[in-house]
């Protein structure tokens, strides 16, 4: 069964992190993934899934699941929450704030070069995201200087999409990708993961879709998928 570290959030304030929660499903992981939840939610929104992904133990993986800064947003009222970025109406159209979206990569990205630090190779670092926070994950992935193991991201859109083609890092080309969707969503219509998965294969992105019958939120079903996309991801060592 996971542990959860003890002490994460004090340690991470203390070296200028976001906070975070943190779990490992056993000693000494060979694998880590960076998970961003939702809007509103915060870092313990997903650590229950950790023990129904029934990873093997020989595959001992550090989950890290960092809470949003606070900041107002507008299309809820400008009510302060948890937010990876703001999001205003424009027309008919829900907009990224473009500036906090870039703030939020350089922060997530901060996770993982600690991650690297820990001794981590990019190549066993997977970045994982639902909703909001899938959107940062294809955003901060996409870019990131180094080929990670891989990307997650439920129920969510691809934001700033037409800047992927020109921003997106050399190293990271032809990187596996998990996008999935619920197909009743009325949050984040299903047609937006629909976009995001066809930008990605254009781009040559190694995109695996999956889509369920269920609305904004993960199933059973969903989480089996994303255990045995992991395991494919991160081959044993």
């Amino acid at each position: 069964m996971p542990s959860r570290n003890p002490s994460p959030e004090p340690s991470s304030a203390a070296a200028g992190l976001l906070e975070c929660v943190e779990l490992e499903t056993g000693a000494k992981p060979t694998a880590s993934v960076v998970w961003l939840h939702g809007l509103g939610a915060d870092g313990h929104d997903f650590p229950p899934i950790v023990p129904e992904l029934g990873l093997p133990q020989a595959l001992p993986v550090r989950f890290v699941f960092p809470h949003a800064p606070m900041r107002a947003v507008t299309v809820n009222a400008g009510m302060v929450m948890r937010a990876w970025y703001d999001i205003r109406i424009e027309g008919n159209a829900r907009t990224p704030d473009a500036g906090h979206l870039r703030q939020s990569e350089a922060q997530v990205r901060a996770l993982i070069q600690r991650e690297r630090e820990r001794g981590m190779p990019a190549s066993r670092i997977v970045l994982a995201g639902f909703s909001q926070g899938g959107a940062l994950t294809l955003h901060t992935g996409l870019r990131h200087p180094e080929r990670l193991a891989g990307l997650i991201a439920l129920s969510c859109s691809l934001p700033l999409a037409g800047e992927v083609p020109a921003e997106a890092a050399p190293a990271g080309r032809g990187m596996a990708v998990l996008v999935a969707h619920g197909r009743y969503d009325d949050l984040v219509p299903p047609a937006r993961g629909r976009e995001a998965r066809d930008v990605l294969t254009g781009l040559g992105y190694a995109v695996t879709w999956k889509e369920y019958p269920i609305p904004h939120s993960v199933s059973m079903e969903e989480i089996a998928d994303v255990s045995a996309w992991l395991q494919a991801a991160l081959p044993l060592i």
